[in-house]
């Protein structure tokens, strides 16, 4: 290995980043610099390069002027030698780095300037870096400039001429199809290598990628180059299974998230842990395009759960047209009581997550502008400083940025099949966070952060189908929380928290149901007019979604078409319309969720909770429409019933009689009379009830008119056996012919013009 520049650092001791005020030192150039924010992701990285991958500051030079065809002025920000002798003989290079400033995406233009530059110098390595994301590339010399492969690494200092030539060999080509395709051939191997069946060998994977993930945080937060997933470290852990060492030490870095319980253990044979292993260990999951990571995990959910345990996912189009539909913004919180595999948060997350670093970006644009007539010394200087705001509002790590406050205080979710639960979890950790808010907990049950009034937005696919009966009680497991949570959480949301944690515990024991309206039909008092009895799951996660959102906040929800049509079910309809604008309604074609094993044929329902003035005003413009109906049948139903009770009056008189008389068939007769006479009366109030609301409702709607958008899509995104399919939601690749216009687009439109009457003439 070559020696480190012995101005810089001592042997032994790590090289640093050296800042005078406004300057920054260049070990490589022995110089200060200005300290622009693309010097400083330089000189950084010029530390990795040292402390982990071992280069000495003799091997290395900056700003290389590259002359060659096409090159231009071009210099190359770092470009690294095999050795010092190598640098000073002038011989062909390594490896090219190309920085970027972190307010930059690195796109695709920035990989090919690299590529050109180590073209040039014969180079076989390209690295494109900055704090957002590090790139290995290999330089395909057979193929035309701008074709590159992807790697997993770039080699060490002392990396033989062998190790190089395995590492330009092992390309990270991944690809959803493959990784999707992996992991289901590792559930291959543990059902037969093991003799599992499908849940119990999803479970096994499921730990051996938390372990995975685990180690990858963790060695990402180290900066360390070495993976220690791999068999070879394997052979090196004491015991019979080290495998489940790894597990347990990455439990404990997750133990607040209790995503597995203490007792859980990988309870697989090491030979099947290694195979497993080896399987997986060539593909960095935290260094892998999150897109690319969560379509292979989905596709791999999806044939193991739809085709083999019956398990109901959201198809990924679904998802994203209802995210785009109800438009998240940055602050706001979200929830999904159903949450499944967790598709909605985490697009919601990586969404919102996007919304941040534009803006974040936009605002360092912002100060770029504006000082750059400034002096070069003044102006870098202010540079640094918005560059500094700016990484620390994108610093997950940091408690209080906006991304921090994004993973650890806006995301919610939970569901009631602890797979799911386990899943969602796992599936938000590969994603970026976000993992902490989800719970293997009972939907309609307030849960750590998930309680009335609290969400801006709430997404969700309720299962259909259930019934919810009168006597699923409350149990004493779904209310208790220990002193720490409870401290916890009280810390974190403050008296609502407190006051939502003692509505759950003083129903313990209760009815499920009792909890809620709609399973007495709806009324507004507290149901004891009503008899209780059981309800459609998917009715009863309306009102609970309902009771979730803020004032003014969102509900998407997928509901099956019956919702919306069925006579039977107005009492829902009313209860929605009672409580909340109906924003928009999406019909979907029947074959949307054959491929998850559900033949009904659903719609997207969109609501706006009242703002605390709408509900006000709506519910005196109910009352002024029901009391000028009654007023308006008021004399007509007093005639009738004094008319009707004068029958009743009659036909007990005549009770009476002939009970005196003592005949049997008088008696009787007389009885039927008394009887149909209160049959009649009690008929006729209940038509003229049902009569009186039908009008006050129709009275309602015409004064609290607004317009709803409606869309009936046939294309969307899948098709029934669940391949990809044209798609006329949202703007994508793959419109159906002649659609100008999609559905999405229409409802921006729509929306646009609410205050525009003549729009919907």
């Amino acid at each position: 290995m070559s020696k480190r520049s012995k101005s810089a650092t001592t042997e032994n001791e790590p090289l640093v980043v050296r800042r005078d005020r406004d300057r920054i030192w260049s070990h490589i150039r022995q110089k200060w610099l200005t300290e622009k924010p693309e010097e400083r992701v330089r000189q950084e990285y010029v530390c990795v390069l040292v402390n982990e991958y071992g280069y000495g500051l003799d091997q290395m030079d900056e700003e290389l002027s590259i002359t060659g065809r096409g090159s231009g002025q071009a210099r190359a920000d770092i470009v690294i030698w095999r050795s010092a002798q190598d640098k000073r003989d002038q011989k062909s290079p390594l490896l090219v780095v190309e920085c970027k400033s972190d307010n930059v995406t690195i796109k695709s233009e920035d990989y090919h300037q690299g590529d050109n530059y180590a073209r040039i110098v014969l180079a076989p390595f390209v690295v494109t870096h900055n704090s957002r994301e590090t790139k290995f590339w290999r330089v395909e010399k057979d193929r035309i400039p701008g074709w590159l492969s992807e790697v997993e690494n770039i080699p060490k200092a002392d990396a033989t001429d062998q190790q190089i030539k395995e590492l330009l060999a092992r390309l990270k080509t991944f690809r959803e199809d493959e990784f999707a395709d992996l992991l289901h051939k590792c559930h291959n191997v543990i059902r037969n290598a093991e003799q599992r069946d499908p849940a119990d060998a999803f479970d096994e994977i499921a730990k051996v990628l938390f372990v995975k993930v685990g180690v990858e945080r963790d060695l990402r937060a180290k900066r360390q180059a070495d993976n220690l997933f791999s068999t070879d470290y394997l052979s090196r852990l004491p015991g019979d299974n080290p495998l489940d060492l790894l597990f347990q030490e990455t439990k404990r870095q997750f133990a607040k998230d209790r995503i597995f319980t203490d007792n859980d253990r990988i309870k697989l044979r090491p030979a099947t842990g290694r195979e497993i292993v080896k399987l997986l260990e060539r593909y960095n999951l935290s260094d892998t395009s999150e897109d690319v990571k969560g379509i292979a995990f989905e596709r791999f959910l999806g044939r193991t759960f739809r085709g083999e345990i019956g398990q109901f996912f959201t198809p990924r189009s679904i998802v994203e047209f209802m995210i785009r539909m109800i438009d998240p913004k940055e602050g706001e919180v979200a929830c999904d009581p159903a949450s499944g595999s967790g598709g909605f948060l985490i697009r919601f997350f990586e969404i919102v997550r996007e919304i941040i670093h534009a803006r974040a970006d936009a605002e360092y644009r912002t100060v770029e502008e504006a000082v750059a007539s400034l002096p070069e010394e003044e102006r870098a200087r202010r540079l640094v400083e918005a560059d500094k705001l700016r990484l620390e509002q994108l610093d997950q790590s940091r408690q209080g940025s906006p991304v921090w406050s994004l993973a650890n205080r806006c995301i919610y979710g939970c569901d009631a099949n602890e797979r799911m639960a386990r899943t969602s979890k796992m599936n938000m950790i590969m994603h970026g966070d976000g993992h902490g808010g989800v719970h293997h907990h009972n939907g309609f049950l307030n849960v750590n952060g998930i309680f009335e009034g609290r969400f801006d937005v709430v997404l969700t696919n309720p299962p259909f189908g259930a019934n919810v009966p009168a006597s699923a009680k409350v149990e004493p497991g779904e209310v208790q929380v220990s002193d720490d949570q409870r401290r916890m959480y009280r810390q974190a949301y403050g008296a609502q928290y407190e006051e939502a944690q003692q509505r759950v515990e003083a129903a313990e024991g209760k009815p499920i149901a009792s909890l809620f309206r709609l399973p007495y039909g709806g009324t507004d008092d507290d149901g004891a007019k009503g008899k209780l009895g059981k309800i459609k799951t998917e009715l009863l996660f309306i009102e609970r979604c309902l009771d979730l959102l803020k004032p003014g906040g969102r509900l998407g929800i997928v509901l099956p078409e019956g919702v919306f049509n069925n006579p039977s079910l107005g009492f829902v309809r009313g209860f929605t319309e009672d409580r909340a604008f109906v924003r928009a309604v999406v019909s979907l074609p029947q074959d949307t969720f054959m491929s998850s094993g559900a033949s009904v044929k659903a719609s997207l329902l969109f609501l706006q909770r009242f703002t605390s003035e709408e509900q006000a005003n709506y519910d005196a413009m109910k009352a002024a429409a029901d009391t000028e109906v009654r007023a308006r049948y008021a004399q007509e139903i007093a005639a009738e019933t004094a008319r009707l009770e004068a029958e009743i009056a009659k036909a007990q008189a005549s009770l009476k009689l002939a009970r005196k008389s003592g005949s049997k068939v008088e008696v009787k007769a007389a009885q039927e009379a008394s009887k149909e006479a209160q049959r009649s009366l009690k008929t006729y109030l209940a038509e003229m009830e049902a009569t009186q609301v039908a009008e006050a409702r129709a009275l309602l709607k015409e004064r609290f008119d607004y317009p709803i958008f409606m869309y009936d899509a046939a294309k969307v995104g899948i098709t029934a056996t669940g391949e990809p399919d044209d798609n006329e939601l949202y703007p994508n690749d793959q419109l159906p012919s002649g659609i100008t216009k999609t559905a999405l687009e229409h409802y921006r439109d729509f929306l646009d013009h609410l205050g525009d009457p003549d729009f919907f003439v």
